[in-house]
């Protein structure tokens, strides 16, 4: 069941992972059969399967998803990013990552202390780490709806970039939680090396692995090295802290992501190579993404919500308020610019602002000895809940209605 202390935790055992990839396989036929997402079938399968008596002891840590899950599923949709694209977008892309972000915390932080009389520290941490949209749920869905364009790489060049700056703020407003205290020049400065040494250490590993790559012609050495470079980047970057800061791990795999899937032209992969590491890429990152939802689903069911329900409803209407607030007045900023957003995909942005795995870990994240930790973690899993159902629900269907699908009429580039 879900991790609560810092003891040591059952793990991934082989047979677990060959029982949930069985489990992933028959769900995505089904999923596909009935026409649901297979992210929200994967996490009805975790719940079903934590009241059978299978013997499932999965521990859903920050450790686990960090360090294991995330780099992956970071490194492999950076892959198909195409860097021309990306920085074309990169202001509004940005803009949406960091303003708002933050925007969104502070109003999800305003609302839960004057409407469900959480004291600030506990409100702040709250609205921190469920500000930033989860690119695992974000990814996934996109993937899945075979959405492509200037929307796709919007939406999931935001998740990725925003992790970044929950994760910075996420350790400031601890560090107040905890009776710590912190000048807004430390904080500026730890949000700076964050970044840039996140960047650093993805540009680092990524070119490292190009370099040995480009002396080789055996495309599995290839494909062992750009899996080197999606977790090494990650583990180098978060080695590093500064302030209790890490330098971002998201943004370093982002960037070795980037690095590998744009520099084909220089011939440090082969023909071969780049088709070996397209397939093994897309076949780990179904792997992973079966393993992070039916432990959320496992971990879901854990959960005792009843009690916390009018604190989860406030949460529900304050995250979605909160998000609208940070969409529609920062795309508004750029209606006048070349980086006008189309109002379909504002509204997509909008409600494809899902939560999940990355909001939990934040949330396991916080030490026993913070009394409100309980409280936080409870109402996160009613928000994260809410999101996998009722947006991964209908963020297929608005697609469709909005024109976004491919084939679809109306579709806006």
């Amino acid at each position: 069941m879900l991790a609560e202390t810092g003891a040591e935790q059952p793990g991934l055992s082989l047979e677990t992972i060959e029982i949930i990839l069985l489990i992933g396989a028959v769900v995505a036929i089904i999923a596909r059969r009935l026409k649901v997402p297979y992210t929200v079938g994967l996490v009805v399968a975790g719940i079903v399967i934590a009241f059978l008596p299978l013997g499932f002891e999965i521990a859903f840590s920050k450790d686990l998803l960090f360090k294991i899950l995330l780099p992956p599923l970071i490194f492999e949709a950076a892959l198909y990013i195409h860097w021309k694209e990306l920085k074309r977008d990169l202001l509004p892309v940005v803009t949406f990552a960091s303003i708002g972000v933050l925007l969104s915390a502070a109003i999800t932080a305003a609302v839960m202390h004057y409407v469900v009389g959480w004291d600030w520290p506990m409100a702040a941490l709250f609205g921190v780490l469920i500000a930033a949209t989860d690119p695992v749920s974000v990814i996934a869905t996109f993937k899945e709806a075979k959405v492509e364009g200037r929307l796709r790489l919007l939406v999931e060049a935001e998740s990725l970039f925003n992790d970044s700056t929950a994760a910075v703020a996420f350790a400031i407003a601890l560090t107040f939680a905890m009776g710590q205290s912190m000048t807004v020049g430390t904080a500026a400065v730890a949000m700076i090396l964050s970044v840039a040494g996140g960047i650093a250490s993805g540009l680092l590993v990524g070119w490292g692995c190009l370099f040995i790559a480009g002396r080789t012609t055996d495309h599995l050495v290839e494909l062992a090295l750009t899996t080197i470079a999606a977790f090494g980047s990650f583990w180098l970057a978060e080695l590093f802290t500064y302030e209790g800061v890490h330098l971002s791990g998201v943004l370093a795999a982002m960037t070795a992501g980037l690095l590998v899937g744009n520099t084909n032209e220089l011939g440090f992969i082969t023909e071969k190579g780049e088709e070996s590491i397209e397939d093994f890429w897309e076949f780990a990152a179904f792997v992973v993404n079966s393993i992070v939802f039916i432990i959320l689903g496992i971990s879901e069911a854990g959960q005792n919500l009843i009690a916390s329900a009018g604190a989860i409803a406030v949460a529900i209407v304050a995250v979605i308020v909160a998000r609208a607030v940070a969409i529609y007045p920062i795309s508004a900023a750029f209606s006048v610019t070349r980086w006008k957003i189309a109002r379909e995909h504002q509204h997509i942005l909008f409600w494809g602002g899902l939560r999940g795995a990355l909001a939990l870990a934040l949330a396991l994240g916080i030490p026993e000895s913070v009394p409100y930790r309980s409280e936080i973690l409870t109402v996160t899993f009613g928000v994260v809940a809410f999101s996998v159902f009722a947006q991964g629900l209908t963020m297929t269907p608005l697609l469709g209605r909005l024109g976004q699908l491919p084939g679809s009429a109306g579709k806006s580039e």
